[in-house]
């Protein structure tokens, strides 16, 4: 199952989804695709390292997560977060088309894997219409790479001021 939870910044996406994976009992896997570039990162890291279960195991994948929930061993699998992962890429070099081909890869591999995959993400496309076009192209590419993960999402989630409105999914 593939729950795909979004929001705005500290809108308490990645708390809920958290709270999400933990309810399923099983062991998980948080994939985490920050990358600490200044102290700030760090610490923003080091916080939600604190705040994750001990027991849960981490996998720091900025690129490939496709390959990286392929190789997760447990049952239920939380990655946070598809904005930072799609950054990355854009950041790369990836072209638009590459990165939906890589969405179309993850969502493979977490068909494939079975058990639960709670994906974060912001909601980025609410906002005036960025000034340049870097910040134009990441609002477009993941504003698609997005629409793609809840089209094929199980259940669906939009937080807003820590409150989850269900998008899709049972009632």
């Amino acid at each position: 199952m593939i729950v795909y939870v979004s929001g705005g910044a500290r809108s308490g996406k990645s708390r809920f989804a958290e709270t999400y994976a933990a309810r399923s009992g099983d062991d998980v896997t948080y994939l985490a695709t920050a990358q600490a570039f200044d102290d700030e990162m760090r610490e923003r890291i080091a916080r939600h390292r604190d705040d994750r279960p001990a027991i849960w195991h981490t996998a720091e994948e900025p690129l490939d997560v496709a390959q990286a929930a392929r190789n997760a061993r447990t049952p239920t699998l939380l990655l946070d977060c598809l904005s930072l992962w799609v950054s990355n890429l854009l950041l790369a070099g990836e072209p638009e088309d590459r990165m939906l081909a890589a969405t179309d890869d993850l969502l493979a591999a977490l068909r494939g894997r079975g058990g639960l995959s709670v994906l974060v993400s912001n909601e980025v496309g609410l906002g005036i219409v960025p000034d340049n076009a870097l910040a134009r192209a990441y609002r477009d590419a993941l504003g698609r790479v997005n629409q793609r993960v809840a089209a094929a999402s199980d259940e669906a989630y939009l937080l807003v001021s820590g409150l989850p409105l269900q998008l899709k999914g049972p009632s």
